[in-house]
C-alpha cells in the first residue's frame, strides 16, 4: 500500500489551515485511484456557525475534501503537474448527493477513482463515508492551468 502523510500532502496542495481538508492518505494506486482520511474536529472553525443546536459538517467542505483528494491523486500520477507557477482548479460538481451529516467525531474515508483525464482536464468520481456509510457521492471535474503572471 502506498501512503502520502501530512508533510507529503502539504508539499503537494497549496491549501493550509483552516482549509487543509486531508489529514493523510492511506492507499493510493497512480492513475487509478487514492483513499484519504479527514479526522472531523469539533474545534474546527465551521462548527461555530453550522449550526450551533447540532454541529454538522458543510457538505460543501466534504466536496472540497474529496477535490483535494483528486489533486492528490492527479499530482502522483501525472508527476509533471506540480510547479511553482501552476494550480490545480476544481472545475466543477456533478450528481453530488448527500445522504447522511458528518458530525464531530467521525472519520471520513474519502475515496476518488480516475474516470478519464485528457489533456489538462480530469474527471474523478468521488465517495466520502463515515463507518462504511456512504455520506457524500460525486462526479468532480478538475483542470491543471498556469498561474497568470
Amino acid at each position: 500500500m502506498n501512503t502520502i502523510d501530512i508533510h507529503e500532502i502539504q508539499r503537494l496542495l497549496p491549501h493550509r489551515y483552516p482549509f487543509l481538508l486531508i489529514d493523510r492518505v492511506i492507499d493510493f494506486t497512480p492513475g487509478e485511484h487514492l483513499v484519504g482520511i479527514k479526522n472531523i474536529s469539533y474545534n474546527e472553525p465551521q462548527f461555530t456557525g453550522h449550526f450551533p443546536k447540532r454541529v454538522i459538517m458543510p457538505g460543501v467542505l466534504i466536496l472540497e475534501s474529496l477535490a483535494q483528494a483528486t489533486g492528490l491523486l492527479a499530482f502522483k500520477t501525472a508527476t509533471d503537474l506540480h510547479s511553482d507557477n501552476a494550480l490545480y482548479y476544481l472545475a466543477g460538481i456533478d450528481n453530488a448527493r448527500f445522504k447522511k451529516p458528518v458530525e464531530p467525531g467521525d472519520q471520513l474515508k474519502l475515496e476518488v477513482t480516475i474516470v478519464t483525464s485528457k489533456r489538462n482536464f480530469w474527471k474523478f468520481k468521488g465517495v466520502a463515508s463515515v463507518d462504511g456509510d456512504v455520506v457524500v457521492s460525486a462526479d468532480i471535474l478538475c483542470v491543471h492551468q498556469e498561474m497568470p503572471k
